[in-house]
C-alpha cells in the first residue's frame, strides 16, 4: 500500500505570496494527489490564479515550499515547470495570433536537427495526440482565425505535446459553450484514468461537483478547508467560499413590460471570415422592464449582432432606433448617452488595462461638469467617485482607486466594467456574458442588479451562452442560429432540452416581425 507522501505528487507548503498592498497567498497548503482532479474553488481575488502561478514558476513565493514526488523543487520560472512535467493551461491563453496552430504548439519545444526543425515530426506527434484524445484541430488555421474553443485545445496540445504529467486549467469553461464545456470534462476525466493530475480553478459550481475528486477552498488569500465532492454540496461549497448563505437562484418579480426602448428591424451585419452575413434581417423589441435574452452557441452571430447596435461594426443594411431616434448610423459616443454596454471581451473593448480603475471608471464621463472643469479633470471628483464604486460592488485591489487594473484579478476587472456601466443610469443595458468568470457570490450580485435595472424600468438585453442564467434572469429568450432569429421563447414554460434544440439548429419557428 502506498504511503500518502507517496501519493501526493505536488505539495505545496505553507506558501506565502505578496503584492503591494496585498496578501495574494497567506500560509496556504495544498497537496494534489496522482491521478486525481483537484479543484480550488475561491472568489474572485481569492488567491487562486496567483499560487498556480506560483506552482509554475510564473511568481516566486515570499515564504513555503514545493515538494514533488516528496522531494523539495525550485521552480525559478516556466522552462523549470514544464522540465518537472507541470503544464498550465492560463484564463488568457497565451497564444500567439499570427502563427498557425502548428508554431504556436511546438513553440518553446521545437525539435531540430542539425539546427533545422523538423515540423513533419512535430505534425505526426500533434496529429496522432489529437486523434487520441479528440482534440481536432486545423493545424494549419492561423489562432486568429479559430474560435476561443478551438485555441484552448490548442492549448491542452501544447501541454500533451510537452508530455506534462501535472495540468493547471485556469477557469478552463469561462469562455465555453455548454458543448465544449462537456467535451473538456470528458478529456480531463479520460487524463486523470491515464494516471495524470489535474489541478483545476474554476468558479462554477456544477462543473466541481460532475468532474472533481477534492475540492480546496480559498477566500481572501487563506486556506479555508479541502474536502471530497461525494461529501459535500453546491450550497456548502458556496458558503465556504463566500463566507455567508449564498442565493443560487435568481429572485424577481413578474416583469410588466412598457414601452419600446430598443428596436432593430432587417438589421444585417457582414462577417470577417465567411462569406456569408454574420448577422441576416434581424428584427426585433426590447421594452422598458424586461430582461430580453439573446441565446445561442457561441459564433452564431450575436456577438456581430451587439458590435451593429453599440456602433463597434458597421452594419450593411437595416435600421437601429433607441429612445426613438434612428442610430443607425451614430458614432459610439453618440450611442453611449443612452446606451450601456457590457463587453464580451474585457480586455479589448471594456478596459484599457494599464491605465488605473479610477481612469477606467470615468472613460466615458470624464468630459461632464462631475470631473471636468475649464479642460481640466477634477481629480478628487474622479477619486471619490471610483472609491463609492469600489465600496458599492466590492471591486477588490491592492491600491484602491490607483490599482493598475492590469493587476487585478479578470473577476475584479469584469466588476469595475459592470460598476461603471450600470451607474451610467442608461435607458439601455446591453450585457454580454456579464457573469464569465466570476463566483456566486458575484454572480448572486451581478444577477441582482439586472434584475434591479429591468424593475427600475430599463431594458435590459441579455447575451449569454450560459443555460442556467438564460433560464433563470430572463423575461423573454430569442434563439440565434447562423445568424438569423429561429425561435422566441418563455423561459417559464420552455424546456432546458427544447431551448438545446433551437440552439443546435434543429428546430426553428419563424421569428414575428415585432417581438
Amino acid at each position: 500500500m502506498r504511503t500518502m507522501e507517496a501519493e501526493n505528487v505536488i505539495e505545496m507548503l505553507h506558501i506565502t505570496k505578496e503584492f503591494p498592498g496585498i496578501i495574494a497567498n497567506d500560509d496556504i497548503t495544498l497537496q494534489l494527489r496522482r491521478g486525481e482532479i483537484h479543484a480550488l474553488l475561491g472568489e474572485n481575488g481569492a488567491g487562486k490564479s496567483t499560487l498556480m502561478s506560483v506552482l509554475f514558476g510564473l511568481y516566486q513565493p515570499e515564504a513555503g515550499e514545493i515538494k514533488k514526488n516528496g522531494k523539495v523543487v525550485k521552480i525559478n520560472n516556466p522552462n523549470d515547470a514544464t522540465a518537472l512535467g507541470i503544464g498550465m493551461v492560463h484564463q488568457h491563453f497565451q497564444l500567439v495570433d499570427v502563427f498557425t496552430v502548428l508554431d504556436n504548439i511546438i513553440l518553446g519545444a521545437e525539435t531540430t536537427k542539425l539546427g533545422f526543425l523538423q515540423k513533419k515530426e512535430a505534425r505526426k506527434k500533434v496529429e496522432a495526440l489529437s486523434e487520441k484524445y479528440g482534440l481536432k484541430v486545423d493545424l494549419d488555421a492561423r489562432v486568429e482565425n479559430i474560435t476561443v474553443g478551438m485555441q484552448q485545445r490548442v492549448e491542452i496540445l501544447k501541454m500533451l505535446y510537452r508530455d506534462n504529467e501535472i495540468m493547471i486549467f485556469d477557469e478552463p469553461t469561462a469562455v465555453l459553450t455548454p458543448q465544449e464545456i462537456d467535451e473538456l470534462m470528458a478529456t480531463m476525466k479520460e487524463f486523470a484514468k491515464e494516471g495524470k493530475s489535474i489541478l483545476f480553478i474554476s468558479h462554477k459550481l456544477n462543473e466541481i461537483m460532475a468532474v472533481a475528486d477534492r475540492v480546496t477552498v480559498l477566500r481572501k488569500g487563506k486556506y479555508i478547508g479541502t474536502v471530497d465532492t461525494k461529501d459535500t454540496d453546491k450550497q456548502s461549497l458556496s458558503n465556504m467560499m463566500v463566507g455567508r448563505p449564498v442565493q443560487l437562484e435568481v429572485v424577481k418579480e413578474k416583469a410588466r413590460p412598457g414601452e419600446t426602448v430598443l428596436k432593430v428591424e432587417h438589421l444585417t451585419v457582414p462577417s470577417h471570415t465567411q462569406k456569408r452575413d454574420a448577422v441576416h434581417d434581424v428584427s426585433f423589441e426590447a421594452r422598458a422592464g424586461e430582461i430580453l435574452c439573446i441565446a445561442g452557441i457561441d459564433g452564431n452571430g450575436q456577438s456581430e449582432l451587439i458590435y451593429g447596435l453599440t456602433g463597434l461594426e458597421k452594419c450593411s443594411g437595416g435600421t437601429v432606433t433607441l429612445c426613438g431616434h434612428d442610430i443607425s448610423h451614430a458614432s459610439i459616443h453618440h450611442r453611449s448617452a443612452d446606451m450601456s454596454h457590457i463587453p464580451e471581451d474585457r480586455h479589448k473593448h471594456g478596459l484599457v488595462l494599464d491605465y488605473s480603475i479610477e481612469q477606467n471608471v470615468v472613460l466615458q464621463r470624464y468630459w461632464q461638469p462631475e470631473f471636468e472643469s475649464f479642460g481640466f479633470i477634477k481629480s478628487k471628483a474622479v477619486r471619490e467617485y471610483a472609491e463609492r464604486l469600489i465600496e458599492q460592488y466590492d471591486v477588490r485591489s491592492g491600491q484602491g482607486p490607483v490599482t493598475i487594473t492590469r493587476s487585478m484579478s479578470g473577476g475584479n476587472q469584469q466588476k469595475a466594467i459592470i460598476a461603471r456601466e450600470i451607474d451610467k443610469d442608461p435607458d439601455l443595458l446591453v450585457a454580454v456574458q456579464p457573469t464569465r468568470g466570476l463566483d456566486v457570490g458575484a454572480i448572486e450580485y451581478i444577477h441582482s442588479q439586472l434584475v434591479a435595472q429591468r424593475d427600475k424600468g430599463k431594458a435590459v438585453l441579455l447575451v449569454s451562452l450560459e443555460l442556467d442564467e438564460v433560464m433563470d434572469v430572463s423575461d423573454r429568450i430569442l434563439v440565434m442560429y447562423e445568424g438569423e432569429l429561429v425561435g422566441q421563447l418563455d423561459p417559464k414554460t420552455v424546456s432546458v432540452e427544447e431551448l438545446g434544440l433551437y440552439m443546435a439548429g434543429a428546430k426553428r419557428d419563424p421569428v414575428p416581425e415585432e417581438v
